[in-house]
């Protein structure tokens, strides 16, 4: 039995939600997503709480048990508070600029990287740290996940960016030992 599809998901009073057979509709101010369970969940909305049932005890349907309750409480939690991941710039020479809808990173290779802000996140930098916010828990997770791959974190000086809540192990270099 899943842990995560069996709890129910408690909706604020801000935001509309409707289920239409397989898709569920969610809505509050100008955004609105929706998330199409395609057939293999039971769907239950009774006033503001959402439900989950699986269809049968087969291990598939029971593995889209527990997704597509964790994608839905996403969605409410995305509309609710937002999603956001920090990364920070370490190195000598290395930093960003949002220039309108464009990251500009230097990030120590022979040319800037110009990486387009994808449409529905926000992307802010204040010094070494980039803070990128949305509402899609995914969208935001990709977009820090693809800027960190342009200059992984190195373990010798510690250089390149990672999240912040990211430790590096260090290692030491050359003992110069003969």
């Amino acid at each position: 039995m899943s842990r995560i599809g069996k709890k129910p998901i408690e909706v604020p009073a801000d935001i509309k939600v409707s289920v239409d057979g397989t898709v569920i509709s969610f809505e509050k101010g100008k955004n609105k997503p929706t998330l199409d369970t395609k057939g293999n969940v039971g769907i239950a909305l009774d006033g503001q709480v959402l439900t989950f049932s699986t269809n049968s005890d087969d291990r598939e349907d029971r593995a889209f048990w527990g997704t597509y309750r964790a994608l839905a409480a996403n969605i409410v939690t995305g509309l609710s508070t937002g999603f956001t991941k920090q990364l920070e710039i370490n190195g000598v020479g290395y930093r960003a600029a949002v220039k309108g809808k464009v990251l500009n990173l230097q990030l120590g290779h022979s040319h800037d990287i110009n990486y387009d802000i994808v449409e529905g996140l926000e992307m802010s930098v204040e010094k070494n740290v980039i803070t990128i916010k949305g509402i899609d828990n995914q969208k935001v997770g990709q977009a820090a996940a693809e800027i960190r791959a342009f200059r992984p974190p190195e373990p010798y000086k510690g250089k390149g960016v990672k999240y912040m809540e990211e430790h590096i192990t260090r290692k030491a270099g050359k003992t110069g030992a003969k």
